[in-house]
């Protein structure tokens, strides 16, 4: 009989050892008034994509790292959430009323109804930036105490919330007063209208000022420290770089391999590389090649490589990509290689951009100045073809100089699309032979371009 007991209980520490562990998370819920098709949850070592169906419903198993802090997108709106293993949560929200509305019930509802509670609260604090950032010191510092002790009342008011929740949610309450503190010098300089600001050395607690930033779980768990530590780095880097970023190296960059925080290192690379990784770097291979080593992302990596590949063979002396038989405003069709022989300064713009109508007058003037020499002045619309006649109605209204073209298939003309761009104005220059000077250039509003084009042209100044 005791053989048997004993063998009964060795095959029940065996089946409790071959248990598996439970990685995952449910969450569903409904949304109403959007249109948006997928959810998206994410951490700094996660990202789930939940499909959304046409009634607003949704439901998805999620297989999680860790108990945690993650981020709840939904279309440009986004919400804190706590998502534990075994956690069953669902979720209802009006997206037009999204942070007023955002309600949880299920298995750890009790965490991230509180959550929502506090991004509601400081968010009435201060909705009227205006009001809150002009304040004087001693009022700021004031309604900062005021938020802080709100949303401590509502902490202490949770029933069956574990005890590590609550230790790094009063931490986090004193992140997201920090950060406030962190924003106010300049927020109050810009809304006051006094240019020069500074705070007095006793605004900021010695605590903010000492921070390191190197911890990582603080930096998965509060956007608040998140963005003090992007801040802190990137002021670093900027003092250091200045404001021309045609020559940067890794030398350079050297700020970024001393980073702690693996996370913090790699979103520091991604938003990096999205100017620094581009052929207005005459390093940029070597930068490249930099980021990836320093990279531990996965994505991050897959991002940059892409980027590279599609810039490398944009930089200065390759042959310019073409474009062919765009229609003239003058009449008729123009291509690339009908230029050969002269510098080409192209600017590749929309009638409906903010940004490129705020350039003309400046292109105007650089046109004006270099009207004599070598070099023609290209402006491709790249306007749909649904808007032809108010593309054509502006050139006219604005009286627009140069050759004034427009591209065959707007965002997707070969053009566009191999010199990789994504956002306009964009602004490129070509030499006699067809080839790139800078696939990047300078606007017409940079002192800059004149510079360049002077000593392109052999023009003294």
């Amino acid at each position: 009989m005791k053989r048997l007991i004993v063998a009964l209980i060795a095959l029940s520490v065996f089946a409790c050892q071959q248990e598996k562990k439970i990685d995952y998370a449910v969450i569903s819920g409904k949304i109403e008034n959007s249109k948006v098709k997928n959810a998206i949850v994410s951490n700094a070592d996660f990202k789930a994509e939940i499909a959304i169906n046409d009634d607003g419903t949704f439901t998805d198993t999620l297989r999680i790292p860790e108990n945690g802090f993650y981020t709840m997108a939904i279309g440009r709106e986004f919400t804190a959430m706590h998502i534990g293993f075994a956690d069953n949560i669902k979720v209802t929200l009006d997206a037009k009323k999204f942070d007023e509305t955002i309600t949880y019930t299920g298995e750890g509802a009790i965490k991230n109804n509180y959550l929502a509670a506090k991004t509601l609260s400081n968010g009435k604090a201060t909705a009227n930036a205006v009001e809150f950032y002009s304040m004087d010191e001693d009022d700021f510092k004031t309604k900062l105490s005021e938020i802080e002790t709100e949303n401590e009342a509502l902490l202490n008011g949770l029933t069956n919330a574990d005890d590590a929740f609550i230790s790094v949610e009063k931490q986090n309450i004193i992140y997201d007063k920090y950060l406030m503190m962190n924003n106010y010098s300049q927020r109050h300089g810009y809304y006051t209208k006094k240019e020069d600001f500074e705070v007095s050395d006793s605004f900021i607690p010695i605590a903010l000022k000492d921070m390191t930033f190197d911890d990582s779980k603080a930096y998965k768990s509060s956007s608040s420290y998140k963005d003090m530590a992007f801040d802190r780095v990137l002021t670093g880097l900027f003092e250091g770089l200045g404001d021309d970023i045609s020559s940067v190296s890794p030398e350079d960059l050297q700020g970024v391999s001393n980073i702690k925080i693996p996370a913090l290192k790699n979103d520091v690379i991604d938003y990096l590389s999205s100017f620094l990784v581009s052929p207005g770097n005459e390093n940029m291979e070597a930068v490249y090649n930099f980021f990836i080593e320093n990279s531990t992302k996965e994505d991050t990596k897959k991002k940059l490589t892409d980027t590279f590949d599609k810039n490398k063979n944009l930089v200065k002396g390759k042959p310019s990509p073409q474009f062919v038989n765009y229609e003239n405003h003058k009449g008729g069709a123009l291509s690339l290689t009908d230029l050969k022989g002269k510098y080409v300064y192209v600017d590749v713009w929309a009638t409906w951009c903010g940004p490129c109508i705020r350039e003309i007058p400046s292109l105007k003037d650089v046109e004006k100045k270099f009207h004599n020499e070598n070099i023609e002045f290209v402006s491709t619309s790249i306007d749909q073809s649904k808007d032809h006649d108010k593309w054509v109605s502006m050139v006219q209204d604005k009286d627009l100089g140069g050759l004034q073209l427009m591209a065959d298939k707007d965002w997707n003309s070969k053009f566009v699309r191999d010199y990789a761009i994504q956002g306009i104005p964009r602004f490129i220059l070509i030499d006699p032979n067809g080839n790139i000077v800078s696939a990047d250039a300078p606007r017409p509003s940079d002192p800059k371009l004149v510079e360049l084009l002077e000593k392109e042209l052999k023009i003294q100044p």
